[in-house]
Order: structure tokens, then sequence, then C-alpha cells
């Protein structure tokens, strides 16, 4: 092995070690779609499923080679292969300009995820930051959380159409947020924990089509959905006065609202609404679907451990076709 190709190999295993990064799913508790016309949502972390990405140097390949995988998807490329509207190259890419390298020592990217896709969990986001944070730590440089949103808020451009970009805040930040389009991001520190039972009807739309059926609606009735998004305004400003107070089971009949309005926008689906009522009749505080709709999952607000279990069991006998506990503080 010549000297030069030695000392190539020893500054890759000495100075650029893999190096791992994940994100958050989301779930939005209030004021999906209503967001992106203005009126404020509020969306929480799920930590209970992530998006990890795994970096790893390239010892025998050029620079500038990069390769990448994601089995979830069934991906397995280089990144010149990948199109420029491939949301996982959009976020390699960005980041690479964000940093200023050109040609970027070679590695590989290794992407897992354990949130559904498609299901309004923030796959997309969190594969989004993920990768970005890997990336851009295995080249031994950091950026500010804020930029790292932004990147992932413009891969969310592929994703949905015309995001409001809550998912991006959400996950980049991994706090609950009180959002609104064009404003600074206001965080809810909550007073009280409390725990969601989440179902997935295992039918998934994408988001980009919803926010597009919701467009063509809305310039159709404009009264009609300026009225329904002001009265998802109103559930999420009311959800973040009881969220600061620390009264988190309050939130049910406001969630079973929303979701009565997203019912009349034309969002939800027999799927949804089968899983929402089983939840409240098998004793949720409320229940709605959260994300885009049209299939995805719904969220429903429980009291305990032994509630959550059961609900969770029941679902399941009701056609969810996977559920998750997740414990929000």
């Amino acid at each position: 092995m010549g000297r030069v190709h030695l000392a190539h190999l020893l500054h890759f295993l000495i100075f650029m070690p893999a190096t791992s990064a994940s994100a958050p799913g989301k779930g939005i508790l209030f004021g999906e779609h209503a967001v992106v016309y203005g009126r404020p949502a509020i969306a929480v972390p799920i930590k209970q499923v992530k998006a990890t990405a795994i970096v790893r140097p390239l010892i025998n390949e050029h620079s500038g080679f990069v390769r990448i995988q994601a089995e979830q998807i069934n991906l397995d490329s280089t990144l010149p292969d990948l199109s420029e509207n491939n949301p996982i190259a959009l976020a390699v890419r960005s980041t690479l300009d964000a940093l200023k390298v050109n040609q970027p020592p070679a590695f590989h990217l290794r992407i897992s995820s354990t949130i559904p896709i498609g299901g309004g969990l923030g796959s997309g986001a969190a594969i989004s930051v993920a990768v970005i944070r890997g990336v851009s730590s295995f080249l031994g440089k950091s950026l500010e959380t804020e930029r790292i949103s932004e990147l992932a808020f413009d891969v969310e451009k592929l994703y949905h159409g015309n995001p409001s970009g809550i998912d991006n805040t959400v996950v980049a930040f991994e706090k609950p947020v009180y959002f609104v389009k064009g404003d600074p991001s206001e965080f809810i520190d909550l007073k009280e924990a409390f725990t969601l039972v989440i179902a997935d009807t295992g039918k998934s739309t994408p988001t980009r089509d919803t926010v597009a059926f919701v467009r063509s609606a809305w310039e159709a009735d404009k009264q009609k959905f300026e009225a329904l998004f002001t009265a998802i305004g109103e559930c999420t400003k009311r959800a973040r006065q009881i969220l600061t107070a620390g009264n988190p089971t309050d939130l049910g009949p406001l969630m079973d609202d929303n979701h009565f309005h997203l019912q009349a926008m034309g969002v939800s689906s027999p799927e949804l609404d089968n899983l929402v009522v089983t939840a409240r009749q098998e004793g949720a505080l409320g229940a709605k679907l959260s994300g885009g709709g049209r299939g995805g999952n719904i969220i429903a607000l429980v009291r305990n451990n032994g509630d959550s279990e059961r609900i969770k069991a029941t679902l399941t006998h009701a056609g969810a076709t996977g559920t998750i506990v997740a414990r929000v503080q």
C-alpha cells in the first residue's frame, strides 16, 4: 500500500468515523389544513418512532462519491443518479450547499425509519432532518437547529406542494409548538404530560393530494372553508390555553370538534371515522384524524396507561394496522 493511500486511509479512520443522527415523528394535535391558511396549529414530537441516518466514510471511493440506501423505500443509488425531485437527494445536496462543500469525502448514507410512510406522522420531515444532521455531523460542521428546519422545509415542498412549515419545525426542535405560518414559532411549555394512542388505518393518501383538494374546495366555496378554518383555529387557541394551564384532559372535546370540522372539509374517510368512533366508545377523552387525512392515523387522548392498552387493543380489533402509545411531555 502506497504512502499516500495509507495516509488517506488513516485520515478517514481517525478523523471521520461513522456518525448517526435521528429525528422523531410528529403528531398534529390541532389545526391541520387550516394552518396553511393562516390559522394556528399545535403539533408535538412523537418520540416513540424516529428516522435515523448513519453516515460512514467510503475509503476506496473518490472524493464526491455518495451512496444512499433506504431499504424502507427500496432505494439504493448514488447521489448523481437521483433526480432533483428526489427528497433525500435534495436534503443531501442542500446540506452540502449550506456547508459550502463542493466535493465531500466519499460516504455511504444509510436511512432507516420506524415512522409509517404517508400516515401523517411526519415521516418525510423526520428523514430530512436526520439526513441533514447526519451529513453535517459527518463533515465535522454544525448547523443551527433553525437552519436545519429551513433546509427540511425546502424538502417538504416536494412532499406536500404547499406546506405550512409545522412538520419540519416540530421535528427539528423536538418540542411541542404553537405554529402560525409566517410567524416565529412559539414553543409550548407543557405543565402536565399526557398520553395519546395513535392508530393507523393502513391506507395512505399523499398529503400533497389532500392539500391540493382543500385548495380547490376553498377556491370553489371560500365562505364555507374560511368559516371551517376559523372554527379550527379557535379550537387550537383554546387548546394552547389548556396546555399551558396544565389540564390536558380538557383537550378531549376540542379534539372531537376539530375532527367534526375536518369531516365537513372532506378530508376524513370511513376508515378514519370508524377508528375515531371506536376510540371514543372505548373511553378515549377525545379523538380525531391527525395529518393530511383521507387515510393515515387518528390520535386519541386517554387517561392513563391502563386505558391506553385497552383502547389500543380495541382499535386493532376494529381494523387498525398499527398502534403507538405516545407519552407527550
